[in-house]
């Protein structure tokens, strides 16, 4: 029976153990020497899934975003707080300081099963034992924190900067301020940031409906613990059904690291985490009967059937997460390797000798490929407009940009009212004229002078 109690818990540090493999992981794999996923500040860019997108190109980011707080929405609806008590850093790290260093390494709690006992730190080897404790999760705690950093400054540039620390203090300062918080959270603040702090607990219950999947006390067998008012009625038997199951051994509530009783209902406090569950598995496994706390729905306990998974609300969510989740599969696959602004410099013309009319322009191009390119470029939906500056192709290196003062010039006349000045539109197309496939296309305007201008020249 040991072993089925410990069913969800074994359970949970198997996905704790895949979640850290992968959150150290995932920021040193590379594709064509691209991130998986990395918001670089520094270098002004986002890499997804191998492919770099300029700053120009954040347009992509709102699209993460729903995916991320629609995925929360379907998340919470199906599951409830699965991810507070099964995926959260802050309960991982808990875990690891509470019921690793403080119990099993250092012995200052007697037990993991008993939660609501305090560490007693009145003894002066207790004292020592704590900041010991305190130490060891510092090393964890910078160690996490520069992981965090890594998704925002690449982990090889990291190294580097560390090199020369005195180079780059905003680094230095933002990786001991998250390791600083972290560590007063986590030894401090532990549960309570999740009871006061966390705003995804005032949310959770306008998602939740009788269907979604939570730590759930079965009335019906274990019998009323509660009144409607929340008064404890377990000591008056008298008010109890004589077939309730529940021995009142108070495991549940002891494991509990929220500080809650499971069996007084839903509560803000609850986040999933099924240690409840664990140790009610235990009790009542002895007695050869299931647990009274399960993982299930209030539907399905009520009605003794299955959970009903996909509803209107879960499969809305899902359709939602496919529909976004395409669009930016398609808008990811439209990247332009070349970036290119055109803007027009405060002067409108320039008549020269001989009736000829000049446009100046300022192009900044940006090669956003991983390669050197040559860029050229064209008009391409008239031929009366000549380019007159730059006289060759552009270099540009790989990553960088630059600006470039590009002239263009009527090659007859193009005044289509004598009395005002002509603004004919132009279609500039920016190629790369080594790579074919590279190429850009921009709307802009010539603007032509009227005709008595051009007759006093």
């Amino acid at each position: 029976m040991e072993m089925l109690a410990r069913i969800y818990r074994k359970k949970r540090y198997l996905v704790y153990f895949i979640i850290t493999i992968i959150s150290i992981g995932l920021p040193f794999i590379t594709i064509n020497g691209n991130h998986i996923f990395l918001l670089s500040f520094d270098h002004m860019e986002l890499h997804l899934m191998g492919v770099v997108f300029n700053v120009q190109e954040f347009y992509l980011l709102p699209f993460l975003l729903i995916i991320l707080f629609v995925g929360i929405f379907f998340m919470t609806t199906l599951g409830g707080r699965v991810w507070c008590g099964w995926s959260c850093p802050q309960t991982i790290f808990r875990v690891i300081y509470r019921d690793l260093i403080e119990t099993k390494l250092l012995g200052l709690r007697k037990k993991i099963s008993n939660k609501q006992e305090k560490p007693k730190f009145n003894i002066f080897s207790n004292d020592i034992k704590k900041i010991v404790g305190i130490l060891i999760f510092s090393i964890i705690g910078l160690s996490a924190s520069a992981v965090f950093l890594f998704y925002f400054v690449p982990p090889e540039d990291f190294f580097t900067y560390l090199a020369s620390p005195l180079d780059h203090k905003i680094l230095l300062v933002f990786w001991f301020c998250i390791a600083a918080f972290l560590i007063f959270d986590i030894t401090f603040i532990a549960e309570n940031f999740c009871i006061y702090m966390c705003p995804y607990a005032r949310v959770q219950s306008v998602l939740y409906d009788d269907d979604t999947i939570m730590a759930i006390y079965d009335e019906k067998r274990g019998g009323h613990i509660y009144d409607p008012n929340g008064n404890k009625i377990l000591q008056a038997p008298k008010k109890r059904d004589v077939n309730a199951e529940c021995i009142a051994c108070e495991k549940c509530v002891q494991v509990c690291p929220t500080h809650i009783d499971i069996r007084k209902g839903m509560q803000l406090e609850c986040i999933n985490c099924l240690e409840c569950a664990d140790a009610c598995t235990a009790v009542m496994g002895k007695l050869g009967k299931p647990s009274l706390v399960q993982w299930s729905s209030p539907n399905s306990i009520e009605t003794k059937t299955k959970v009903k998974y996909f509803r209107f609300r879960t499969i809305g969510y899902m359709v939602v997460l496919v529909l976004v989740f395409i669009i930016l599969l398609i808008m990811g696959g439209e990247k332009e390797k070349m970036l290119l602004n055109i803007t027009r410099t405060t002067e409108l013309y320039e008549i020269k000798s001989g009736g000829k009319v000049d446009n100046d322009y300022i192009f900044l191009f940006q090669n956003t490929d991983k390669k050197d390119h040559l860029y050229s470029f064209r008009i391409t939906n008239t031929d009366d407009i000549e380019i007159i500056r730059p006289y060759k192709d552009i270099l540009l290196r790989a990553g960088n940009k630059m600006k470039v003062v590009v002239i263009l010039r009527a090659k007859k006349s193009m005044g289509e009212n004598t009395n005002t000045d002509a603004t004919i539109p132009i279609i500039v197309e920016a190629f790369a004229s080594d790579d074919p496939k590279i190429k850009v296309e921009r709307k802009t305007v010539f603007v032509y002078p009227r005709e008595d201008l051009l007759k006093d020249k």
